[in-house]
């Protein structure tokens, strides 16, 4: 029967060059037994299976889970997903993008009653201490289970007792399969070889050629498509096509394996063309002395001045560093997944598009649209879409236009009421997804499932505007304190873990915190307020006994620290606790931790740990944050409720004061100025404006060479950069200084 069923399916598939999904459902023992005949029946050559599992499966590539990302930018006729141990999102999606037209993607789990409670691993990664795992729910897999019985083109077969209980045949209508012409017949002012476009399969494809020509310039060109649209091929065509010139062409990607489709792509060309001197899967060569190179991307990032030209493949997938690096370097060309497998994080278009309007070079967008490796409508692609919500997005703007903070109503979305309400669910999410670099697949398991975690949204007229995804934090036990001190990380505890793991307060865990692990505002009703209500509403129920049994002392937020992100965190009574020495690896920027405390341990621990960090940022400042962006170290300070005592002797006063006003100088003594520099910017004074402030955080405290500050602020030279420094401190003096500073500015004046 089971080979029967694979048999049929598979043919389908080849014939309508659409994917298909098997559900092999049962026992560990009887699933891979099953995975094994259907391999068979499906007649699918050995090198082109992979398993992904963390247990031996049958014959094939083997992946474990945590190798699933390797799986981007390849292509397979079958991919198996064992999901008895884990039932990861990511993993899932990562699978389906694998598998090519003609293609199976098999999923082997537990019984599918079953599953929904069944115990799996992932439960471990979603209980954030003090919650165990079996406090997670199965609501996630409960929605897998439904949409894989509902949906076309899914067949399940019960490997327990051999029976089918689904074919998943979706008996299409006969197609017209398209056929390549050749190309558009006009050549225009292309400089690329014609088999470059011949090589192309659709439309699509080849207008991303066209555009990539411009890679003999000076430009940026930007690739957007979802999963299966040949942009890889698009860009190693291009690639191969400079290659054959005798150009020499840069590869990154997260992985070798991502970019194997770009590698093959061109060798190909330079086949076709008569031009191939040699390739080894991670370098190309042209008999005219071009090459196309692969180089992991810490590498790709110091060498990209030996090349002619870059490509980055899955651009979505890498750190927003990284990406900016190339922009400083020769032409280059960002591959980007839109609704990628490998998660629904938006780094590129939430961060790294305002890097990209800042670098002042000509950017190409070209987005394709046109599957390339499967029929369009693949009920595959439309399953994985639906079943983790990579298509999800806000409710249309002509929907939410008139909304106003004071007109929104307040609702809670715990999962149940989302699971009941698909439409809801979609626009949360979605709002979650194109407001965040990071929100992923993973992450819809945890707004439903983690017991950590809540929902709370703004709705007008029914439909979502605002939406905050909170997490319960601290409240752990002494025992669980101590080892955090001593080094043990700990789950999902994030400012706890932090502040007792670096900053040495092993009391840090003990109050219980609520952290804002996103929050979002619909983009056609941004600078309305509707965040802060979102804010004062959450803060409102906390104080009145909140979700959780346990009271709440503080609200907090750990997030990439920009000064617009700053200031909006402070303006709703948040204050600041830590920056972090190094950058985020996707963002690329320092996170800052934020407190709004709530009741007096709340108070307390913000207290200690905003003074600790008055008093410890202007030594960090000189030394691992001395690049750190000044407005983003103004708006630290600026949010940081701290005592920032002055301790300055009648002489160093005298050395201040005269600096300011007379012929002292900086160079002799920095740390007075330090000191009353930190004084300043933590308290506010007006009578400095925002280009004294950041010469206060550039040369004082984060104590960079004169002709380096002259140039990064533009002062037209040392001396007027001197100047302005002893401009900016003469208000300090007259507000902080003492009867000593007075009596020597008055000599001067």
């Amino acid at each position: 029967m089971l080979a029967d069923a694979v048999r049929a399916l598979r043919e389908e598939a080849l014939a309508t060059n659409e994917r298909r999904l098997l559900v092999l459902a049962g026992s560990r023992e009887a699933t891979a037994d099953a995975a094994e005949r259907a391999l068979d029946a499906a007649d699918v050559p050995m090198g082109d299976r992979t398993v992904v599992a963390d247990r031996r499966i049958c014959a094939a590539e083997e992946l474990s889970l945590d190798e699933s990302t390797s799986l981007l930018g390849t292509t397979r006729t079958t991919v198996v997903l064992d999901c008895h141990d884990q039932t990861r999102p990511n993993a899932i999606g990562r699978a389906v993008g694998a598998v090519d037209g003609g293609g199976l993607l098999v999923l082997l789990t537990p019984p599918l009653d079953a599953w929904p409670t069944a115990p799996d691993g992932l439960a471990d990664s979603l209980a954030a201490p003090p919650f165990t795992a079996d406090a997670v729910t199965g609501h996630f897999r409960r929605r897998l289970v439904d949409t894989l019985r509902a949906h076309p083109g899914v067949a399940i077969y019960d490997a327990d007792s051999g029976t089918l209980e689904r074919d998943g045949l979706t008996h299409p209508a006969l197609r017209v399969r398209w056929v390549d012409d050749g190309g558009d017949g006009t050549r225009g002012d292309r400089t690329f070889p014609e088999a470059a476009y011949d090589a192309c399969l659709t439309d699509d494809q080849r207008a991303a050629v066209a555009a990539l020509e411009s890679l003999h310039d000076a430009g940026v060109v930007v690739l957007s498509a979802d999963r299966g649209r040949g942009k890889s091929s698009a860009a190693g065509l291009a690639a191969g096509a400079l290659v054959a010139e005798g150009r020499r062409v840069l590869v990154t990607a997260p992985g070798s394996r991502n970019a194997r489709e770009v590698l093959a792509r061109a060798e190909e060309l330079l086949e076709s063309l008569g031009s191939l001197d040699g390739a080894d899967g991670r370098r190309v060569v042209s008999t005219t002395g071009g090459e196309l190179r692969f180089l992991d991307p810490p590498e790709a990032t110091h060498r990209v001045g030996e090349f002619d030209a870059v490509v980055v493949d899955e651009a979505a997938a890498l750190p927003v560093d990284t990406l900016a690096a190339f922009l400083a370097g020769p032409p280059v060309a960002y591959a980007t997944t839109v609704h990628g497998y490998e998660g629904t994080g938006r780094g590129f278009d939430v961060r790294f598009r305002d890097r990209l309007a800042d670098a002042g070079r000509e950017v190409t967008d070209v987005t394709m649209t046109e599957p390339i490796r499967y029929a369009a409508g693949d009920p595959v692609e439309v399953w994985a879409f639906r079943a983790l919500l990579l298509d999800a997005g806000p409710p249309a703007d002509q929907l939410v236009t008139d909304a106003a903070p004071d007109a929104c109503e307040y609702r809670t979305l715990d999962a149940e009421a989302l699971l009941a309400d698909e439409n809801r669910l979609r626009e949360a999410f979605g709002l979650l997804v194109l407001a965040h670099y990071r929100t992923e697949p993973d992450d819809l398991a945890r707004l439903l499932d983690a017991p950590n975690v809540a929902v709370r949204a703004l709705l007008h007229d029914g439909h979502v505007v605002a939406v905050a995804l909170l997490a319960r934090e601290g409240g752990l036990s002494a025992d669980r304190r101590r080892r955090m001190y001593e080094g043990e990380r700990v789950r999902g505890n994030m400012l706890p873990d932090l502040l007792t793991s670096q900053l040495r307060d092993e009391d840090a865990g003990e109050p219980v915190g609520v952290r804002v692990l996103r929050i979002a505002t619909h983009h056609a009703v941004r600078s309305r307020g509707l965040g802060s209500r979102l804010l004062d509403e959450v803060v409102a129920e906390l104080r009145a006994g909140g979700p959780w049994p346990d009271p709440v002392d503080y609200l907090g937020v750990g997030y990439g620290a920009t000064p617009d992100l700053l200031r909006f965190w402070e303006r709703n009574g948040f204050r600041s606790v830590h920056l972090s020495t190094t950058r985020n690896d996707r963002s690329g920027e320092h996170s800052a931790l934020m407190v709004r405390p709530l009741t007096d341990a709340g108070r307390e621990l913000h207290d200690r740990s905003a003074t600790f960090l008055a008093r410890r940022l202007p030594s960090v400042l000189a030394d691992a944050l001395d690049g750190a962006d000044p407005d983003v170290v103004r708006g630290v300070l600026a949010a940081t409720d701290a005592p920032v005592p002055l301790d300055l002797t009648a002489r160093e006063w005298r050395l201040v004061a005269s600096a300011a006003y007379g012929p002292g100088m900086y160079d002799a003594a920095p740390r007075p100025f330090r000191g009353l520099a930190t004084r300043a910017l933590v308290d506010g004074v007006d009578a400095l404006d925002a280009s004294a402030e950041r010469l206060l955080v550039r040369k004082v405290l984060q104590a960079r060479d004169w002709e380096w500050v002259a140039d990064d602020l533009s002062y037209v030279s040392k001396r007027a950069t001197m100047r302005s420094l002893g401009d900016a401190y003469r208000p300090l003096v007259d507000r902080y200084g003492t009867d000593v500073a007075a009596e020597e500015a008055a000599r001067y004046r």
